[in-house]
């Protein structure tokens, strides 16, 4: 049951994000912001793909233990792009807030940024052994963490100061995506159920995506 639930919730995820953000694309009629909105959100799905597809096949065969190497790989290509993903984010704030300047702010998110994925690159990681390491979890997810953080203050100072009605909740998608993604980080290990934290996480990108796409219908008319 757990396999066919697990794998259906996670076709309709990807299939989700992945269409929102080819319309996203398709429909921003030359707007730079939700163009980029766009491709955020097929870089979203796409990069989860790599974990989620492995995950559902070794659910739905012979079980995750006979899938260490694949379910690895794929979670280190999804820390890369997830890392990516919130630099654009970034970029989607300063196009619908018109942010001109504030270098220092841009070079914070790419050195939290680059830390990240230069920590994701070492081999301490342990990403294809099915022994991984959770204190290199947790070390490579610090400035993950942190540049979240950065970008929740973005989005909520800017949206109240704007009065950014379409926008309001975005920096509450972030906060839960994190809040529910900590805890599976730290103890889905030792405490299984855990685990299923990731629902209610991917959930929260669900409704970050659906935040531009909405935005999109009432402003690109």
């Amino acid at each position: 049951m757990q396999a066919i639930m697990e794998t259906l919730f996670d076709t309709v995820y990807l299939i989700s994000v992945i269409t929102l953000g080819i319309l996203m694309i398709r429909g921003s009629k030359g707007n730079r912001q939700f163009r980029l909105f766009g491709f955020m959100a097929v870089l979203l799905g796409a990069g989860d793909a790599f974990h989620l597809i492995p995950r559902a096949v070794a659910l739905c065969t012979t079980g995750l233990e006979d899938y260490t190497v694949a379910l690895g790989l794929g979670k280190w290509i999804t820390s890369v792009t997830m890392t990516v993903f919130y630099v654009l984010l970034y970029y989607v704030w300063r196009q619908r807030y018109r942010i001109r300047g504030q270098a220092g702010l841009t070079a914070a998110v790419y050195v939290l940024a680059g830390l990240r994925i230069l920590l994701c690159m070492l081999p301490q990681n342990q990403w294809l052994s099915a022994d991984a390491p959770l204190s290199w979890s947790i070390y490579r997810n610090i400035p993950f963490t942190l540049l979240g953080l950065l970008v929740i203050v973005l989005f909520y100072r800017s949206a109240r100061q704007y009065r950014d009605r379409a926008f309001r909740w975005m920096w509450l998608t972030i906060v839960l995506s994190f809040g529910f993604y900590i805890p599976v980080v730290l103890w889905a290990d030792t405490i299984p159920l855990i685990g299923m934290l990731m629902i209610p996480k991917t959930c929260a990108y669900v409704w970050t995506v659906l935040i531009g796409y909405s935005a999109m219908k009432q402003e690109c008319i």
